[in-house]
């Protein structure tokens, strides 16, 4: 059962700045940053419960090539995603929009 997706303000402008600075470093390489984060999206969608709780009721999903965590809320039918952090970023960031 694929859950509805439903992307935060606040990861969605972390998606776009994330695209920006990529395709500053090498024309090209934005789209594959979207490409990898769109398929962790449908993943998630598919089965959020295959991913770890790392804070409170919050899981995390992590992106393949690209240094990237999307934490998530599952809500049942519906999967609320709150952030898409750069792993060095500090937690405590995405921790407060729980």
């Amino acid at each position: 059962m694929t859950r509805e997706l439903i992307i935060r303000p606040e990861a969605e402008c972390e998606i776009v700045e994330a695209y920006d600075w990529y395709e500053a470093c090498l024309q090209g390489l934005g789209a594959d940053f979207l490409l990898s984060i769109d398929a962790i999206l449908h993943a998630v969608a598919r089965n959020p419960k295959q991913y770890p709780v790392v804070h409170k009721d919050i899981r995390r999903a992590l992106a393949r090539r690209f240094p990237y965590e999307v934490f998530f809320l599952d809500k049942g039918s519906r999967v609320i995603v709150l952030a898409v952090f750069h792993a060095r970023r500090n937690p405590g960031d995405w921790q407060n929009r729980a």
